[in-house]
């Protein structure tokens, strides 16, 4: 095997440059301790020299103890006008105490000329100077070589000369950068053999690492050919978060090297904590998780036609490259107009229904399912529909409730007042007919409040539930407010989360069937919970 990889992760940093992605001091310790668990070999903190929340992270994380991780702090190198030793970038470097410090330097000589304006020759001084009097103070030294592929490409003889001037000043790996997004990657083969030339020549081997963003959608390609090219630092990002389009995602790098190119680095080990650790940063960012991400997705085991499931049942290996398990996945089966008798079957175990290929019901469920999705259902986000669907049509389905009728006012008095929604309801529960009303804001949330006014005298454990989202999709746009909508809300409660959908002409019977779905889903769950403990009951008031 080759050389051991150090992965370095700089979400904390470069990814909160990323539009909407921000974290706070608690976040980026909690993220941290989470990257120690995985085995991340470096952690970048953030710029202690720009910004008071860095400073405050970094005095933080000196109440921890961190198993594997180390921390970083990063920063430039010294202003022209500065001496090293009275360099404040450099002093707030060394304050935040921390076991490694990367600084960064120019490369591109346009950047020389335009950005720092200053001669050719003093930028390689201050490079020098800021990495000989950082070195003897901390115990690990990285420089980041900014905009190095595009500065090779416009003056190859000065890129090199500046990593030159980082490795000889102590630099422990130069770490070259495609600031910019836009290299290729056959070009980042080229100049990554010709860099490792140019140091052969010089008598001396030398650490390259590779930190690449993705404009041109190659970050993670470029940062595998790199590692393939000899670099043994890899940079990047959790879900590939950062400034534009996002920096290498290493999410899809390190299963990549582990799974693909058998190299060896420390959270290799800790793979299948990968999926739980990439939608740990999600939440803690309060972004969505990307369903479509390789490897820690949602979708990136997810099979939806019939003939892709009935083979992967066989055998997995034919429509999916690699073990779920492996990245901390999972394999679902998705319901849909596409769907074959393998997708119900499946879903039947799954839901742990006694249902056999040769029963006459899945041809009945199976038309059933075309039926509602020509009318506009869809189940991929609504599974507790479809398994409720599916309970129906076995008649092993309770019946918790039997809407007589509602009503719902959505009254506005004054221009300036806020519309006020009031949802008047009539249901049979266990026997008894139950009329209630609620307020509620918006015509919605009215008739979610009057529903479960009604129902939680009968069955209390509707109070520990909550809708956590609620989306609304108009279908067949062409004929306006006359078009159908679909909803589809997402239900939790302290041990589990569903989804269930509703279609109509009106929006809110399309709400109302996905709240009858949200909470008969509920009450089944919670009666076969009660059923296995052996403590059933009839509801009552």
């Amino acid at each position: 095997m080759a050389d051991k990889i150090t992965v370095y992760d700089t979400t904390l940093r470069d990814g909160t440059q990323a539009e909407n992605f921000n974290l706070s001091v608690e976040d980026k310790v909690r993220i941290t301790l989470k990257l120690d668990e995985l085995g991340i070999d470096f952690v970048e903190g953030g710029w202690p020299g720009s910004n008071p929340t860095s400073v405050q992270y970094f005095e933080e994380m000196k109440n921890y103890s961190l198993r594997h991780t180390k921390v970083a702090a990063f920063g430039s190198t010294r202003l022209f006008s500065n001496p090293a030793s009275e360099d404040a970038n450099l002093k707030a470097l060394l304050d935040a105490e921390a076991p490694c410090v990367t600084i960064f330097g120019k490369t591109w000589d346009v950047h020389v000329k335009v950005a720092l304006r200053i001669s050719m020759a003093d930028n390689l001084l201050i490079i020098d100077e800021s990495l000989r009097y950082l070195r003897p103070h901390v115990e690990h030294l990285f420089y980041d070589a900014e905009h190095f592929f595009d500065g090779f490409k416009t003056n190859k003889d000065y890129a090199l000369s500046s990593i030159a001037a980082a490795h000889e000043a102590g630099a422990e790996c130069l770490i070259l950068c495609d600031t910019n997004g836009g290299t290729m990657p056959g070009e980042i083969q080229t100049i990554m053999r010709e860099v490792k030339d140019f140091f052969r020549q010089r008598g001396g081997e030398v650490k390259i690492g590779i930190h690449a963003h993705n404009d041109s959608e190659t970050a993670v390609a470029n940062s595998l050919l790199a590692i393939n090219e000899g670099a043994v630092q890899v940079q990047g990002t959790m879900n590939g978060y950062g400034e534009r389009c996002g920096n290498a995602n290493l999410t899809s790098i390190m299963p990549a090297l582990a799974l693909k190119m058998n190299r060896d680095f420390t959270a290799r080990d800790n793979l299948d904590k990968l999926t739980e650790t990439a939608r740990f940063v999600n939440e803690l960012a309060n972004l969505p998780h990307n369903k479509y991400q390789p490897y820690v997705g949602a979708s990136a085991f997810a099979h939806k036609g019939g003939i892709h499931v009935s083979a992967v049942k066989r055998n997995p290996l034919t429509y999916e490259h690699i073990k779920p398990e492996l990245v901390g996945n999972c394999r679902r089966v998705l319901i849909s107009d596409q769907s074959g008798r393998s997708n119900v079957l499946h879903k039947a175990k799954k839901f742990g229904l006694d249902l056999e290929s040769t029963d006459p019901l899945v041809t009945t469920i199976l038309k059933k399912l075309k039926d509602l999705e020509n009318q506009g259902f869809q189940y991929e986000g609504a599974e507790a529909s479809f398994e409720l669907l599916m309970r129906r049509a076995m008649g092993t389905l309770p019946v918790f409730f039997e809407l007589k009728g509602f009503r719902v006012l959505n009254q506005k008095e004054r221009r300036d007042s806020y519309p006020l929604a009031e949802a008047t309801i009539q249901l049979e529960v266990a026997g008894e007919t139950v009329h209630t009303a609620a307020l509620g804001e918006g015509p919605v949330n009215a008739l979610d409040n009057a529903l479960r006014k009604a129902l939680t005298c009968f069955y209390p454990q509707l109070s520990e539930m909550s809708l956590s989202d609620y989306k609304v999709r108009v279908l067949s746009s062409e004929h306006g407010t006359g078009s159908r909508v679909r909803v589809l809300i997402e239900s939790r409660d302290h041990h589990s989360q569903w989804g269930t959908v509703g279609v109509s002409h009106d929006i809110l019977e399309a709400s109302w069937q996905a709240l009858v779905d949200a909470i008969s889903y509920k009450l089944h769950k919670d009666k076969i919970s009660r059923q296995d403990d052996g403590q059933d009951r009839a509801p009552g008031c």
